[in-house]
This record gives structure tokens, C-alpha cells and sequence, in this order.
């Protein structure tokens, strides 16, 4: 495990037409390099005091500026790769590849696994609605069924890939898609039986101990769907940042993840008055006490405008639930108090601030 403190992260740039880069990041004052070594401790201090494997990272949005607990380690993202999904399919709408107002119609082979209440609206003749619908129904209810919906029909996971790439996002991994994922950390081969009446969980409870065991640990061990604290934070700064998406696309994007209902208690509950979250949670399987992957990954936004990515992703834990959702809010408490830390000794040092207003 490694912390990265006080070290400006200058983002890859390459995201959308006409975009301008920030001026040159500027060195800290002393004052604030105080409130970032302040930070670093506390980031420090949730990490090592945390029941599991935690990685944290925070980057300053404005200034690039990134502090992190085990950074640079692949954690199982679960359904935070709902995030990459939206996107992939957002760049494709950006550049004329896809309508998002598209008429899709979702039969019962398109069922996946574990939470998708879409299912309850899928009848004899199917459900017809459209890709932006079902795109924010997978972020802000985190449907499985809507997102492997979205994803195959903005080229499937080759296209996520290949979007990562292309836009110099690094430390992410994309998987094969819900089914095959799920099976793949049960120990069992997908059939789209599983989708309904229970069959997946009567499946896997079939799996000897030892054969699941053996494929929860490959899991964690090397998630097919990994990702990086530092490379989220990074992505998600990029975002807020206009440099993945189309102003449009991008405001859209940031719209939807600031109604997501899961997680309230995840990072959103470290929240102060004023302050905004735009976020997707990730949940993952549970063996015997142990889950592998709990997460909440998002852009934190204070009254005054200034934006900070945020990411918290456990790998593996048996702590309690109430515990792992106070690390992520303690997480979020730690970097608003940074924020009113530095903002105040620019003030008082009659400096003008460098927070503003997100482009």
C-alpha cells in the first residue's frame, strides 16, 4: 500500500473538439500545502484504520492535485463500470455513431442477474423504451439488465475498451459484461435460465465450497473489471473537466449521476450543507462474511463551484455495513474540510482564490 500526497497530476488531454487547456498549474501556497499535507494524513488515517482492503483517491479538479491510499491497485469495480458504459455510449451519440432516443425493445433474453427491476416491465411482447432511458435507469438504479442493454448496443465491450484507449484513460480494466462476470466469480457457465425464477442463486448454491472459493479468490486477486483509485479520480476530473464528452453530453452525464438513488449512505452521507454529489456505486458478491468489492466513485462539488473526484473502493471486507459507509463519508468530511482549510488562508492571506466555477 502507498500514499501519493502533495503531487500535481497533470490529466492526458485529448477529449473533446475545441477544448483548451487549464493554465499552468501554479505551486501552492504554504498555507495550502499545509491543508494538503492535512489531507494526505487523513486519507492515510481511514485507509490503514479500515477493516479491509481500501484503496481512497481524491483529485482536485481545478488544480489537478491528487492524494491517495493504495492508488495504483486494481479493485473490482462491480457496477461502478456502469460509469465507463454511459460514456462509451455518450461518445458515440457525440459523434453521430448512436441515438440515444433510439426505440429499444428489451424480451427476456436480455435478462441478466441480481438487481434489475426493469424485469418487471419485460411481458410477453417485450418493453420498449429508449437508450437514455435505460442508461439512467443503470446509473441511478444501477439495473443490470438496462446496462448490458446500453452496452451491447454501443458495440459491446471491445467498444468500451477501445474508448478507454482512445481517450488515454489508464488504470481501468472492462470485463465481458454482467452475465459472464457474475458466473465467472460463482464458478459456474451462464445460462440464460439464470435469469429468471432465482436460477442463478439456485446455480451457485449448487457449487461445491471449495470451486467457488477458488474462483471469489481468482476474482480478487486479478478482477476482470478492475480499476485503479488514481485512474477513476483521473477520469472522473476529466469529465468535469470537458474533456471526455461534449459540453452536452458531459452536463447530461453529471445530471443523471446527481439523482442516483443507491448509496446514500456511501459517500453521499459525508455531504455538507451546500455541497453536491454526482456518483455510482459498485456492489459486489458476498462468500461466507466476506464481500469483494464495495465502492462509491464520484465528483464532489462545494458551494463556491470547485470540484474534487472522489474515489473509495474496498476489494475485500467483513466489516460491518455502517463501517464501511463511515470510511466513505469520513472520506468526503476530510475533503470539505481541506476545501474551507485552503479557501480560508487564501483569503486571509489576501490572496485571491484559485476555486471557481467548473468550465
Amino acid at each position: 500500500m502507498g500514499l501519493l500526497g502533495a503531487l500535481p497530476v497533470v490529466a492526458i488531454l485529448g477529449g473533446a473538439a475545441g477544448y483548451q487547456p487549464a493554465p499552468p498549474i501554479q505551486p501552492a501556497s504554504p498555507a495550502v500545502s499545509n491543508a494538503q499535507r492535512a489531507l494526505d494524513m487523513q486519507i492515510r488515517t481511514i485507509g490503514q484504520a479500515f477493516n479491509g482492503d481500501i484503496g481512497i483517491a481524491v483529485e482536485d479538479v481545478q488544480t489537478g492535485w491528487t492524494t491517495a491510499y493504495d492508488g495504483n491497485t486494481y479493485f473490482p469495480q462491480q457496477s461502478v463500470s456502469k460509469f465507463w458504459v454511459a460514456l462509451t455510449a455518450l461518445d458515440k451519440a457525440d459523434r453521430g455513431e448512436l441515438s440515444l432516443s433510439r426505440p429499444v425493445t428489451l424480451t427476456k433474453s436480455d435478462m441478466t442477474v441480481f438487481h434489475q427491476p426493469v424485469a418487471a416491465q419485460i411481458g410477453p411482447n417485450g418493453y420498449t423504451t429508449t437508450i437514455t432511458a435505460l442508461m439512467t435507469r443503470a446509473l441511478q438504479q444501477s439495473d443490470n439488465t438496462c446496462n448490458d442493454a446500453v452496452l451491447w448496443r454501443a458495440g459491446g465491450p471491445d467498444a468500451v475498451r477501445s474508448f478507454l484507449r482512445d481517450k488515454g484513460i489508464s488504470g481501468i480494466r472492462f470485463g465481458p459484461g454482467e452475465r459472464r462476470l457474475q458466473s465467472e466469480i460463482a464458478g459456474i457457465e451462464w445460462k440464460q435460465s439464470y435469469a429468471t425464477n432465482r436460477g442463478f442463486y439456485v446455480a451457485r448454491d449448487a457449487v461445491p465450497l471449495a470451486k467457488r472459493r477458488a474462483a471469489f479468490e481468482k476474482y480478487i486477486a486479478s478482477p476482470m473489471d478492475g480499476a485503479t483509485p488514481l485512474g477513476i479520480v483521473d477520469a472522473l476530473a476529466r469529465l468535469k473537466r470537458g474533456e471526455l464528452l461534449s459540453p452536452a453530453s458531459t452536463d447530461r452525464l453529471l445530471s443523471i449521476m446527481s439523482n442516483t438513488k443507491t448509496g446514500p449512505q456511501r459517500l453521499k452521507g459525508g455531504l455538507g450543507a451546500g455541497w453536491r454529489l454526482a456518483h455510482k456505486t459498485g456492489t459486489g458478491q458476498v462468500l461466507g462474511s466476506e464481500q469483494a468489492g464495495y465502492n462509491d466513485i464520484g465528483i464532489l462539488t462545494a458551494p463556491d463551484g470547485h470540484s474534487y473526484a472522489v474515489a473509495v473502493m474496498i476489494r475485500r471486507t467483513s466489516a460491518p455495513l455502517p463501517e464501511r459507509m463511515a470510511a466513505m463519508q469520513r472520506t468526503v468530511r476530510s475533503v470539505i474540510a481541506f476545501h474551507e482549510q485552503a479557501d480560508d488562508h487564501r483569503f486571509a492571506s489576501g490572496r485571491q482564490s484559485t476555486f471557481g466555477a467548473t468550465r
